[in-house]
């Protein structure tokens, strides 16, 4: 058990002492906004952003952070939500809390082992509501008492939101499949077919047919064509004896903000790390994937290093950047091709997911709110969520680049994306990745979460940073942590 401890202490650190969460009411909301640090997020529960209480009402507070939420244009959508629903009824008054994605779970933890638990979290997804396990309220009993109505959603997509106990944590909002995003510049520049446009049968595709370049669409022809998608100074692409990786000034693919090696893996297909007796097994598929990405940027050069996202040339956005031909990310990521003015970048369109060993995975991401346990108001609470989910949610949706759980919802989020890039993109492909969502998830709970997301950070850290690095031996360690972390719990 080599790094156990360590893992367990600083998840402890980061979700600090959730065994408090379960007492405590719902408290009176600061009134004041306050800027927080990572440092004082640990130390203090106040938020980045606080609308403050006015009235004798019910007070119910949103603590927005854990995921989608808390950029500047985001959280003036949110504002607006917020004044719309306090003017429409006089009973309760809706509290929002912003808290920056970096500091936001250490914010949280602060308040609820403090005993001042907000009501409501989200936008949040799998990942973010792992960090909570046992602390939300089963919606289940409100839904019966209040007559509301669950039909709008598909049965499957509500009973996604049941947990393994049976109750209902959490009710459909937003989804975020995954695909590919090209730069139709860098393609029309090297003179190569665009990615495919439509899946296939079974999913699989074909890329640049009745082309020299035809072939299948797969994880092997992404690495072969961002090879001649890399360039350096000299202008010599990444198939040329001369090419010098270390004056990289275009790459062909980058893993764009698919954070950890459980959620790049997937890329290879799903799987979980947890097996049966409970010990650690890593998928192999997900170590395929690491050794294809780790070689792409060391040996093949075509993906970019830590040291090299962080370069100016990427500034921390790679594909926005300019200097990325493909991405794989999720439709989420949409906040974020932009100009400094809020104005949509033209240069791109997106693609469907390529296989690998003759199966598709597009892993999707799926947010919602949820009601913690704590609070003092649940009937007011439930009746914020389902304002939020109904009435707010195309505005909500449309700040947040998700795409709606509400099919009667879907033509207008398009229509208001193309508003925002009107160049025509495929948006139709979006739609279609999410029959490929990964089963099971690669965010599905395992026994001790945190600590879980911090060892494989560790591992995606090395990838990133390490040419020599021996992944296999890597990989043994990792299944040797694991597996005391989930004994641990």
């Amino acid at each position: 058990m080599r790094m156990v401890s360590k893992w367990r202490l600083m998840a402890i650190l980061a979700v600090m002492a959730l065994v408090a969460g379960a007492c405590g009411g719902s408290g009176t909301a600061t009134t004041e906004a306050a800027t927080t640090t990572a440092a004082e997020a640990t130390t203090t529960a106040a938020p980045t952003e606080t609308t403050a209480a006015t009235s004798d009402r019910v007070q119910i507070r949103w603590f927005v952070g854990l995921g989608a939420g808390a950029q500047p244009e985001q959280i003036e959508a949110q504002e607006e939500v917020v004044a719309t629903f306090n003017a429409s009824q006089d009973q309760i008054e809706l509290l929002l809390e912003t808290v920056d994605n970096d500091v936001a779970y250490d914010a949280l933890s602060t308040q609820i082992s403090g005993g001042n638990p907000p009501d409501i979290i989200g936008p949040v997804g799998r990942d973010g509501s792992n960090s909570y396990a046992g602390l939300y309220l089963d919606v289940e009993p409100l839904i019966a008492s209040t007559g509301f109505d669950t039909s709008r959603w598909p049965e499957a997509t509500v009973e996604g939101f049941r947990d393994a106990d049976g109750k209902l944590y959490g009710l459909p909002f937003a989804s975020y499949p995954s695909f590919i995003y090209y730069n139709k510049a860098l393609f029309d520049e090297a003179g190569l077919p665009y990615p495919p446009s439509e899946y296939g049968p079974d999913g699989l595709s074909t890329y640049g047919e009745g082309t020299e370049w035809e072939g299948t669409w797969d994880w092997d022809k992404v690495a072969e064509i961002s090879a001649i998608l890399t360039v350096d100074g000299n202008g010599n692409d990444a198939t040329s004896p001369d090419f010098d990786r270390t004056q990289t000034v275009q790459w062909g693919f980058s893993h764009q903000w698919v954070t950890l090696l459980f959620a790049q893996g997937t890329a290879f297909g799903a799987g979980t790390t947890l097996a049966d007796d409970g010990t650690a097994s890593v998928p192999t598929q997900w170590v395929d994937e690491w050794k294809w990405y780790h070689d792409g940027i060391w040996n093949g050069g075509w993906a970019p290093s830590q040291e090299q996202l962080d370069s100016e040339l990427l500034a921390g956005n790679s594909f926005s950047s300019g200097n990325i031909a493909i991405a794989n990310s999720h439709l989420w990521y949409t906040c974020c091709i932009r100009n400094d003015d809020g104005t949509g970048k033209d240069f791109f369109d997106i693609a469907v997911m390529p296989s690998h060993n003759g199966t598709v995975t597009a892993k999707v991401h799926a947010d919602t709110f949820r009601i913690l346990a704590s609070t003092e108001h649940p009937d007011e609470a439930f009746q914020v969520l389902t304002y939020l989910i109904t009435d707010a949610a195309l505005d909500l949706l449309n700040a947040y680049g998700a795409a709606p759980a509400d099919p009667t919802l879907t033509e207008a989020f398009y229509a208001s994306l193309d508003e925002v890039y009107p160049q025509g993109v495929n948006w139709a492909i979006s739609d279609a990745s999410a029959a490929f969502a990964d089963v099971p998830s690669h965010e599905q709970f395992v026994p001790g979460w945190d600590a879980y997301k911090l060892r494989m950070a560790d591992l995606e850290s090395a990838l990133l940073s390490d040419p020599g690095l021996d992944i296999d031996a890597g990989v043994a360690d990792l299944q040797e942590d694991l597996t005391a972390i989930f004994a641990e719990g």
